[in-house]
């Protein structure tokens, strides 16, 4: 697939300030009204694990950056109940707003301390500890499943005998489920909604096991149908927060960055198992989005704050810079200036 080129590669260097400004000596403030987070609205598990991830996988952090990694961790860990069920929302009080559950910031809890595990050898004790106990749950949802499952991955690149991480790819698989046969619709759910390569990239995970080579090659039969349905032309159109199916117009709005980054991490982990030139373009492609390679040709990436805008319409982009946005940002970054170092 062509990759624009009117706009040349961004990828050499990430900038974290605006995740500085989001962030505070608690965690990720949730919300940002414009450039400034508001401070009322509090946090939240789905983005500090974000965080999380995304400050642990810098390969070269500053010492404020390691610094995060330390405040993140502690969230997450924070939000982790004694069975494994684990809390979303704290206010800025410190005290937590909800009942702890096993919907998606549970996955990606998960996923942020499988990194730990495999990136993080003066935290990877606690972070395993934590791990195993809440990988016993099982969520019916098959994206927190999936989140669950990416850092299931990161804790057997550690220890790839762990029959607890093990367990949890296996039955993250079985709950995503296989694409259909339809050649219009090779996806294992009647409708996209949010997030969606993810699904994808669970089964990619999954099939690093041996004996799931089927599984693997599942993964990669929906992410390639994903990619063809979420390009046009010589951009990214990804699914809007409404989600998509066959028969509704294209293209829709809003578009996320988040559909864009999970976009991205699949099809860079799709690139390391397979060495296929397409998903490492694929990651470019995912990259130039937030410069203005998409349906309105507008940027998404604030060169002022280093932020990312929440969100593409039809007539332009959602000026506020949320946390969420942002790490999508920054995640996509990352993959990208990976691939471009080490090809």
């Amino acid at each position: 697939m062509p990759v624009r080129t009117d706009r040349p590669p961004s990828t050499d260097t990430i900038s974290y300030a605006h995740l500085f400004r989001l962030s505070d000596e608690c965690g990720i403030f949730e919300h940002a009204r414009l450039t400034e987070p508001r401070v009322d609205n509090g946090y939240c598990v789905d983005d500090v694990a974000r965080g999380l991830l995304v400050t642990v996988r810098e390969t070269e952090p500053t010492p404020e950056l390691l610094d995060l990694t330390r405040v993140y961790f502690d969230f997450v860990i924070d939000a982790l109940t004694p069975d494994g069920r684990c809390h979303n929302r704290r206010g800025p009080d410190r005290c937590w707003q909800d009942e702890p559950s096993l919907d998606d910031h549970w996955g990606r809890a998960l996923w942020a301390l499988g990194a730990v595990v495999a990136r993080r050898p003066d935290l990877a004790e606690t972070a395993l500890a934590h791990f195993m106990i809440a990988a016993e749950q099982r969520p019916e949802s098959a994206r927190a499943m999936a989140f669950g499952a990416l850092g299931a991955v990161e804790v057997l690149r550690k220890y790839p005998e762990n029959h607890c991480a093990r367990n949890l790819l296996v039955d993250a698989a079985a709950l995503i489920g296989a694409p259909t046969r339809r050649l219009d619709w090779r996806w294992p759910e009647p409708r996209l909604q949010y997030a969606n390569a993810v699904l994808a990239e669970a089964l990619l995970a999954v099939g690093s096991l041996p004996g799931r080579e089927r599984t693997h090659a599942d993964g990669l039969a929906m992410l390639r149908w994903l990619l063809e349905t979420e390009t046009t032309g010589d951009h990214l159109s990804v699914t809007p927060v409404d989600g998509w199916a066959v028969g509704e117009d294209r293209p829709g709005f809003d578009q996320q960055p988040i559909e864009v980054a999970t976009l991205a991490d699949a099809c860079a982990r799709a690139y390391h198992d397979t060495g296929d030139q397409r998903w490492k373009d694929a990651v470019m492609l995912c990259e130039a989005w937030f410069r203005g390679a998409n349906d309105i040709d507008t940027p998404l990436l604030d060169p002022d704050s280093n932020g990312c805008s929440d969100g593409l319409e039809p007539t332009g982009r959602n000026e506020n810079q949320g946390a969420e946005s942002t790490l999508a940002l920054l995640s996509t970054q990352q993959q990208a200036r990976r691939l471009t170092r080490n090809p």
